[in-house]
């Protein structure tokens, strides 16, 4: 390093330091901007609130043929394609959300999230 012939000073003081110069200054136009953002993502939010749902846990499907269809009375047992214990499907509108398991609350079925896929809100229309 060069120090233009002057050594670096060995003592060090807090006042060195000025602190107001490391803090971002910010105009009274960007705090009304900053201010007016939140405003609009606070509307957004309650807009979003009021947007149904249907939240469905999916134990499993099978494909069958119409004549297969035709064939099930009050005794036939359909095949499905899960193994007993794995995780139940978790659509939103019909779209693949998570994976979830049954508990039961207070005498009434309910859900206990394992896992999410990671879709956007955008990707949860059918």
């Amino acid at each position: 390093m060069n120090y233009d012939n002057n050594p670096p000073s060995s003592t060090f003081s807090l006042d060195d330091i000025h602190l107001d110069d490391l803090s971002p200054q910010v105009s009274d136009s960007t705090a009304k901007k900053d201010f007016a953002q939140h405003e609009a993502d606070e509307r957004k939010r309650q807009l979003f609130n009021r947007i149904p749902l249907t939240l469905t846990l999916e134990v499993a499907s099978v494909n069958v043929s119409l004549a297969e269809l035709l064939a099930i009375d009050n005794s036939s047992v359909i095949e499905l394609n899960k193994m007993a214990g794995e995780p139940l499907d978790l659509k939103v509108n019909g779209v693949l959300f998570g994976k979830a398991e049954v508990v039961v609350v207070n005498d009434k079925y309910g859900l206990r999230i394992i896992e999410f896929t990671g879709q956007s809100l955008s990707d949860l229309t059918p």
